[in-house]
This record gives structure tokens, C-alpha cells and sequence, in this order.
């Protein structure tokens, strides 16, 4: 599935702002596309003046600034740089990294930036890898396609001796990360939001389409079943993947036409995870002659880019930046060993989604 042009620039954002000046050729590398494509896309945010371009390498905005008027800024801290480990194509997190890398900017202390690749068990030589180089504390957003690939990486992450904050991850209650600190979305709360939503405008039967193969769409799905069978008002409802390629291991597939699915069980309005697939599942509809939000009310789930289709998708937006925010000066009191009380004592913090209604959710259709 090829991204669309603004998540990819949004990559490329992220990782010029992490990494400073980088070359286009590896851009177009790491993004795997063709140079020509990579240098467009710089092109278009130079002009935009979110980063600057000039003899084949993307450079952050603020290398602008005059050497006779340097940006203020507290002097580097000494010690090591904090490791902050992502998956690779993964802009969801690419916001949490950018929200997480100001805090720590602001406060002195240098990022190391990992991506992990999508192979199983990417992180566990990537971070052993920082912590030998130096890496003074660990934010880290582990894949975890499947339960099973958690519970893995569970015991090793444990055993980590610098702090380490886990982001957009939940510990498993009883577990080995049970000691761990983490900063999540409430994507309980979120899934909440968007049934609320569809009810409120008179929606009875509605679908699910999710993927199943991260902690997120995990918890998504849960929340969604436990949140219908508490609706009394809630006729019918089902859970199908989102793409082909959504079900990790799960053995589940996707249905071959989700309009054929939607009019055979009557639905008038569909919940779908992440954009990227919202946006294309969106298009399937339309091709099948079924209207958004005409004939279907849509609403996706992740927010980073449903603004941007044809018809701007009604989505739930989780609080992406702050998570980093809050998991990197959480990561701060670690590392200070200023927190004023049990400085020993794990904490978990959840922040509260909101949903952002645009033009793709309407009163159910009167038939």
C-alpha cells in the first residue's frame, strides 16, 4: 500500500528534525521510493518553510539562525544521550518521538534515535546496542505485532538498568514491565468517544475495521466489543480486519468488499483503524456506490491524516505529541531523581483522546 504524499512528508520531517542534516538520497532510501519523489517532497516542505533544502540534503529550519543569534538553550548536560526507540513507517509514533525530542532539546540532553525494523525482536539488539554506546536512560514504543511478540520482549526490557519509560505501551498487570514506567493514550476512552458519537447522531448497526497487529488495534478492538454489548441501543455490530496485511498472526482475514459486508448486516456506520486504511477503505466505498457521509458515517481512528481525504474523515485524535511530552519528562525525573515523592514507585499515565468532527458522520439516513 503506497502512503499518501503528506504521511510521508511527515516522516521526513521527523527525521530531519531528530537526525539534522540529511541527505536526500538516503531519504528516498529509508522511505523507499525514488530520489526524484524524496527531492519533491523536500522541495514542497522548503517552500512551506517547514525545513530547509540546498546541494542534496534536507536541514532543520533552525539551522537558519544566525552564529551571531543562537537560538537560546541550556548547555548540553554531561553524560550519555537517552535512546529513543520507534518503529520504522510508523508515523503515528513518528509525533510522540517529535513531542518527546523537544522536551529533552529543551532540557540538554542529546537524543540518540533508533528505528527499529519490522523483523521480530528488532529492538532487543538496537537498544543493547545504545546502552553499550552510552545511552543514559530509554524512551522506547516496541512494535509488538502480536501478544506473543510482547510477552518476549517483556523479561529482557525488564532487566534494563538506565530508566526507561515505555510509550503508547501498556504493561501487562502482574508482568515483568509491571515496575515500569509508561505514558499511553486511554484508547478505551477513545473507542468510547467514537461510539458515543455515532449513537448520538441515531447509528444502531455499526462495524468495526480495525487491524490486529500492534497494542493499539489490540485495545481498540477490545474496548469496541465490550463498549456495544453495553449498548442496549446497539442492534448489531461486528470486528473485521481493516487490510490484508492488518491480522499479524491472528489467522483472521479481511472481508473482500467491506460495502458488501456493510449492506448485508444493514450497517449505516463504520469505525475504522488507522488513517491510512480508513482513507482506502473510504475509496472502496465510493467505488462500490455506497456515499460518505451520505449512505455511511465514518469515523478513523489515529488522526494523522484523516483531514486530508476527500471527504475530511470524522476521526478520534490521541493526544501523539503529548505522549512524548509527558513519557520524556517523565523519562527527566528519572533521570534527576527530583520526583518529591516514592521516587521508587512505577507510574502509569494515561492522556484522553478527543474526537474531531468533520465531514464524514451524519444523522442516520431516514429510510
Amino acid at each position: 500500500m503506497r502512503e499518501p504524499g503528506e504521511v510521508r512528508r511527515q516522516r521526513i520531517l521527523a527525521v530531519v528534525e531528530s537526525r539534522g542534516a540529511v541527505k536526500v538520497t538516503d531519504l528516498a532510501s529509508e522511505l523507499e521510493v525514488s530520489v526524484v519523489t524524496a527531492r519533491r517532497d523536500v522541495e514542497e516542505l522548503a517552500r512551506a518553510g517547514r525545513l530547509r533544502r540546498g546541494h542534496g540534503v534536507a536541514r532543520p529550519v533552525t539551522d537558519a539562525l544566525e552564529p551571531s543569534t543562537p537560538p537560546p538553550a541550556p548547555p548540553d548536560r554531561p553524560g550519555g544521550p537517552v535512546a529513543l526507540v520507534v518503529p520504522e513507517r510508523h508515523t503515528y509514533l513518528y509525533e510522540a518521538m517529535d513531542g518527546a525530542r523537544a522536551v529533552l532539546a529543551e532540557a540538554g540532553i542529546r537524543i540518540a534515535l533508533h528505528i527499529a525494523p519490522q523483523a521480530p525482536g528488532a529492538e532487543r539488539p538496537i537498544v543493547e546496542r545504545a546502552l553499550a554506546d552510552g545511552a543514559r536512560g530509554l524512551l522506547i514504543a516496541p512494535r509488538w505485532r502480536t501478544a506473543a511478540s510482547e510477552a518476549a520482549d517483556a523479561d529482557w526490557l525488564s532487566r534494563i538498568r538506565v530508566p526507561t519509560v515505555l510509550m503508547e505501551r501498556r504493561p501487562r498487570p502482574g508482568g515483568p514491565l509491571h515496575a515500569v514506567d509508561s505514558v499511553c493514550s486511554d484508547h478505551w476512552f477513545g473507542m468510547w468517544l467514537a461510539v458515543e458519537h455515532l449513537t448520538g447522531l441515531g447509528h444502531r448497526r455499526i462495524v468495526l475495521a480495525a487491524r490486529d497487529d500492534s497494542p493499539t488495534a489490540r485495545a481498540l478492538r477490545a474496548a469496541f466489543a465490550g463498549i456495544v454489548a453495553d449498548r442496549p441501543g446497539v442492534e448489531d455490530s461486528v470486528v473485521v480486519l481493516s487490510a490484508k496485511d492488518a491480522g499479524a498472526d491472528s489467522g483472521e482475514t479481511a472481508p473482500e468488499s467491506l460495502a458488501a459486508l456493510m449492506r448485508e448486516r444493514g450497517a449505516t456506520a463504520a469505525v475504522l483503524h488507522g488513517d491510512v486504511d480508513a482513507l482506502m477503505l473510504v475509496q472502496q466505498l465510493a467505488d462500490s456506490g455506497v456515499r460518505v457521509p451520505e449512505d455511511c458515517s465514518v469515523v478513523a481512528y489515529d488522526d494523522v491524516v484523516a483531514a486530508l481525504g476527500s471527504t475530511p474523515l470524522t476521526a478520534v485524535s490521541p493526544p501523539k505529541s503529548e505522549v512524548g511530552r509527558v513519557a520524556a519528562a517523565l523519562l527527566l525525573e528519572r533521570l534527576d531523581g527530583t520526583r518529591a515523592s516514592a521516587p521508587g514507585r512505577p507510574r502509569r499515565v494515561e492522556l484522553l483522546p478527543e474526537l474531531k468532527v468533520r465531514g464524514s458522520t451524519r444523522t442516520v439516513p431516514i429510510v
